[in-house]
């Protein structure tokens, strides 16, 4: 299948060229700083003691130090937010880039992992270095008090720069084995506990910059590396070459012998160098500040904004139990605003002190009611402990719970709405969305915007694509669905919404039983969609345009779709894929 470089550029040109750009710092990070501790006359001594294992180790820190950096903001929800709603980034792509941020993070994240183990491994050679190589002429240079002092690891523990490295090491290592794929399913706790363990990582790093065991030379015009220093000679009582007895015949005594030559470093550019005095070291001030401060200070100003912001409990309305373990919690919040497609993460002090989720919003509030919701699919312990203290016999199949009949709920906090890649669902004009599942949760907020008014959106054609198991599953949404099509048609504009059910496992049972959901029986279809088909028939029909298309499901769902988006069509439509990713 011919590849369309219009849409694959579309798609991926903006995600690519950042890529490139954060590659290319990286790499020009870790040649800058190699160099510069292998060829910097101000290293040359230490250099000279330690060898590569100095250039590697300073190399891969600065590496850390930028990852380290920006690991960080992409988990600034807030700020991301606010770049999408307030339209302060004016690019259609730029803001689909945002969509990326939980992408970028992993990627920093892999990153400080990999140079973490290069720059450990670097430091046990500098640690055996330091031990082998001491060096009596410069004192204050080395680490070590004498030659072959203790092992290269004890070396290294007794220092503040090792111990604090080695914890760092294991912070590092419980959080990325808890951020698999396989631990955060089976036990999110145990993914959400290690990986607030980053503070003390930052902690330890700041403390781990600021041992002062590398030092590099300040006199360098006093001293330069590898000068002759002939005071010292004279008072050792050596010999000095013939070269220098020219010079300073004051200086020796007895012929230098002539068959051997002057050390290399005392010549440069046909001149002999002359130090005036010994080389004096210096400790680095560390750099680590520079870096990690300001996304550091940026993140716990988010944080404590968002606490104060969702300090208030909600007012929980009312409970619904729907079919297939699906549960749908109705609020109302003082002051809360969203858009259709943004997100909320939910917490209960009662099903688990710290930990909380994030969940679509199915219902936003408008100017005419306050009231928004969520629906959770019941799977894992919180989301069964959290069902278990809403509803009153939690093995009912529907139940809706008004708050004046239950006042008992369990206090519920609200952090949010965030943003997420459904909100530029209404500027295009033309909008393609599948969802799979409960994936159908950021499209129904959309559906309901669309319910109370369409008119003032760009949106002038959607396509909807609802794939599930069983039939009882489109029963969460069909009332919505169906006033939706009945207002459309009311309003003389049937062809505004094109919806299309798919049933891919049949159980007997192939329509939604109820008089009232006719208009979804005829557009129920069994089996899946013949997604290349579909595209065809959506370019066909809309010539030359630019089409949305969103996905939230299964990644196989996702992964064809996105093919199909990057694919060269011969009506001239381009398609823009996007994908739910929470932060």
């Amino acid at each position: 299948m011919a590849l369309s470089w219009r849409s694959w550029l579309a798609n991926e040109g903006s995600k690519h060229l950042f890529l490139f750009f954060w590659l290319s710092l990286n790499v020009w990070l870790f040649g800058k700083t190699f160099l510069l501790y292998n060829q910097g006359l101000q290293y040359y001594y230490l250099h000279q003691m330690l060898g590569l294992g100095l250039c590697v180790s300073r190399a891969s820190a600065s590496v850390l130090n930028l990852n380290c950096c920006l690991v960080l903001l992409p988990m600034c929800r807030v700020l991301l937010a606010f770049l999408r709603g307030s339209q302060k980034v004016a690019s259609k792509k730029t803001r689909r880039l945002l969509d990326k941020s939980k992408t970028f993070h992993v990627t920093c994240g892999v990153t400080i992992c990999i140079f973490s183990v290069l720059h450990v491994a670097a430091h046990l050679v500098n640690a055996l270095n330091f031990s082998e190589n001491y060096n009596e002429e410069f004192v204050t240079l080395n680490a070590a008090n004498y030659r072959g002092e203790v092992s290269q690891l004890y070396l290294m523990s007794l220092l503040v720069p090792g111990l604090t490295g080695v914890i760092m090491v294991l912070v590092l290592f419980l959080m990325c084995t808890a951020s698999t794929y396989a631990i955060r399913v089976s036990n999110y706790d145990i993914f959400w506990y290690t990986h607030n363990l980053f503070f003390v990582f930052y902690m330890l790093l700041m403390l781990h910059v600021s041992g002062g065991v590398l030092k590099y030379q300040t006199n360098l015009e006093e001293h330069p590396p590898g000068c002759f220093n002939p005071n010292k000679t004279l008072r050792q009582n050596l010999t000095a070459p013939k070269a220098f007895e020219e010079l300073f015949p004051d200086y020796t005594t007895e012929p230098f012998p002539e068959d051997l030559p002057v050390p290399e470093p005392f010549v440069q550019s046909s001149f002999m160098r002359v130090c005036s005095e010994e080389p004096k070291f210096q400790s680095h001030f560390p750099e680590t500040w520079f870096w990690i401060s300001g996304p550091l200070c940026l993140y716990c100003v988010e944080r404590l904004y968002r606490y104060i912001r969702s300090n208030k409990p909600v007012t929980i309305t009312s409970v619904i139990s729907h079919p297939s373990n699906v549960l749908e919690v109705r609020m109302m919040k003082d002051d809360f605003e969203a858009r259709p497609g943004q997100y909320v993460i939910l917490h209960c002090p009662r099903v688990s002190a710290l930990e909380s989720h994030p969940f679509t919003l199915t219902m936003c509030p408008t100017d005419t009611k306050a009231t928004f919701g969520v629906h959770l699919k019941v799977v894992g312990d919180w989301t069964e402990r959290f069902r278990d203290l809403l509803l009153l016999h939690s093995n009912q199949d529907t139940e809706i719970l008004p708050i004046f009949q239950q006042r008992r709920y369990p206090k519920l906090y609200v952090d949010g709405p965030f943003g997420s890649p459904f909100e530029e669902s209404l500027n295009y004009e033309v909008s393609l969305c599948v969802a799979g599942g409960i994936g159908v949760t950021p499209f129904a907020s959309i559906l309901n915007t669309l319910l109370d008014g369409w008119k003032c959106y760009k949106l002038r054609r959607l396509y909807f694509i609802w794939v599930c198991r069983d039939i009882e599953s489109f029963r969460w949404f069909a009332d919505l669905l169906c006033m939706l099509h009945n207002k459309l048609w009311q309003e003389n504009r049937p062809d505004y919404i094109n919806i299309q059910l798919y049933l891919s496992q049949t159980d007997g049972i192939q329509k939604i039983i109820g008089e009232k959901y006719q208009a979804l029986n005829s557009r129920l279809l069994i089996g899946r969609p013949r997604w290349k088909l579909l595209f065809d028939d959506i370019a066909k029909c809309n010539r030359r345009k630019t089409i949305g298309v969103f996905c939230c499901g299964p990644n196989k769902i996702s992964k064809i779709l996105h093919k199909l988006s990057n694919s060269n069509n011969s009506y001239g439509t381009r398609f823009e894929y996007n994908k739910e990713s929470f932060s």
